[in-house]
């Protein structure tokens, strides 16, 4: 269908996209972007874009995404723990400076004849559009004010900041530091030749125990509080090699999952942050709202009218979110407990990292990284690391043997008899989080057990609560923990063996 006027709220990444889109779909359409900041007003540092992200990107608008690559700075992969370094070789993985990323956008936007509108805030009810897209960030003023999208948020139990540094790091690091107070895990990467993101998480008892809790209070909304970035340099000097941390508005934070009943009311249209946000360890937001502008763009395409396109959009785009909402959630909690995974082996901890959601298996990583996986697996089954791997690394891991204050068994198959063994305690796991409060009370039952045998309802997300529920109890019990799972989910118990979420495994048809 032909749009005569589109009007978009927020100048962000998704709202600039999103009207290039629109333009270049309807050129003579009339199409302005009215963002209430200055064009260099921006929050934040780096941006970064997987490959998949690139290659939507580049089917979208080849000439958008060339201009930003020539501007983005490549870099690698890498998890440290103590002296112990594992590198991921990923040479496609790219960051750009948030501000330069806006830039470019702008003049995209600029080029197809976009008209762009700073220094003022509009409301939809006083545009002359046939279209209005509210792409207004996280705090959506639009969605806020009409309860018509249904809007539903929740808060993560971590704490995170964002800052940078005056120096390009050799590659992205995940790298925790250990402090008199307790752990703090920095996400780093480059973004440019002087420039690197720092996003350092904590728990609450940390940060409480840091002083972090009044020098959050007395960090006023435009500044940063120096008092974290001070301390933060200290704990993480030997990663920031002598260099400071960068503040921009830098304060303590927990994490908000954004999620909505509806994306339009009328002929308002949520986009990004604005419908739904997903955990930054799996993905931006920046990604997110701007493949939102493609799938848009497409409906409107496809549609006869306004409302038909808005239920197109939504019908197509929605599974997708909820689905990175889902390993976005799964991946969240992996952080927020990372301490207590720190006594695997580097290349064994990196392992975990990737199959921490379900969305990365055994086999896709180990043929991805060979190096870095083969030597994660071989760690967790006490092999030489120089056989290389074997054809079926599935089966090699089931046939680990295992010795346990429980026994000795032969393989990662719990045998059929030990379910039957009267000190046994067989508990169903039907849980909407691994982490709610009835999780937490199986976690406790199990301490007091000398096996525990985990089962539940077939389906994938449950196998996956079961496999997050089963490392919680690894962590804080002697227990022996094996876990039920139908043959369709096997890839997963394997990776779940090997990341140390279970000991043995069940595997039913």
């Amino acid at each position: 269908m032909k749009v005569d006027r589109v009007a978009v709220i927020g100048g962000g990444p998704g709202g600039l996209y999103a009207a290039r889109l629109l333009k270049l779909s309807n050129p003579a359409a009339d199409i302005t972007v009215y963002e209430q900041s200055s064009p260099d007003t921006t929050f934040g540092f780096g941006v970064g874009l997987a490959s998949r992200t690139q290659r939507n990107l580049r089917l979208a608008d080849a000439v958008s995404l060339d201009a930003i690559v020539a501007q983005a700075y490549s870099h690698e992969m890498s998890m440290q723990v103590g002296d112990a370094t594992a590198r991921l070789a990923h040479g496609d993985l790219l960051a750009i400076a948030r501000t330069t990323l806006l830039s470019i956008l702008q003049g995209q936007a600029r080029d197809a004849g976009v008209r762009l509108v700073f220094g003022e805030r509009r409301e939809p009810a006083e545009l002359d559009a046939d279209l209005v897209i509210a792409s207004d960030g996280i705090n959506s003023a639009t969605r806020t004010a009409n309860p018509e999208f249904g809007a539903d948020i929740t808060t993560g139990s971590g704490l995170y900041l964002w800052c940078g540094t005056d120096f390009a790091l050799p590659s992205a690091i995940f790298v925790p530091a250990i402090t008199e107070h307790g752990t703090f895990v920095a996400h780093a990467y480059p973004y440019a030749v002087d420039r690197s993101t720092f996003l350092i998480e904590t728990d609450v008892e940390t940060w409480r125990r840091a002083g972090f809790d009044n020098s959050t209070e007395a960090t006023e909304a435009a500044d940063s509080d120096e008092v974290s970035l001070r301390y933060l340099k200290t704990a993480f000097a030997d990663t920031l090699q002598g260099h400071d941390l960068i503040g921009n508005r830098t304060r303590w934070m927990q994490f908000r999952t954004v999620t909505c009943r509806s994306w339009s009311a009328g002929n308002v249209v949520l986009l990004g942050d604005a419908a739904h946000t997903a955990h930054y360890s799996i993905g931006s937001g920046t990604k997110l709202a701007m493949e939102d502008a493609i799938a848009l763009d497409a409906a409107l395409s496809s549609s006869d009218t306004v409302e038909g396109a808005l239920v197109e959009y939504e019908r197509v785009r929605r599974p997708a979110v909820d689905h990175l909402q889902q390993i976005a959630l799964r991946s969240e909690q992996w952080w927020e407990s990372f301490p207590h995974r720190m006594d695997l082996p580097v290349e064994q901890l990196m392992l975990a990292y990737m199959t921490r959601a379900g969305k990365v298996g055994l086999d896709r990583f180990l043929e991805s990284a060979p190096d870095v996986a083969w030597k994660g697996i071989a760690s967790y089954g006490n092999a030489d690391v120089d056989s290389g791997p074997p054809e079926d690394v599935s089966a090699w891991v089931l046939g680990r043997e295992l010795e346990h204050a429980r026994g000795s068994f032969d393989t990662r198959l719990a045998p059929d008899a030990l379910r039957d063994d009267p000190t046994t305690n067989v508990l169903t796991v039907d849980v909407e989080s691994a982490w709610n409060e009835k999780a937490t009370a199986l976690v406790d039952e199990a301490r007091a057990s000398a096996t525990v045998w985990l089962t539940g309802p077939v389906e994938r997300a449950h196998v996956l609560d079961r496999l997050d529920v089963a490392e919680r109890m690894m962590q804080s019990s002697d227990a022996l923990v094996v876990v039920d799972v139908p043959k369709s989910c096997l890839p997963d118990a394997v990776a779940g063996l090997v990341s140390g979420r279970a000991h043995l495994v069940s595997v039913g048809g």
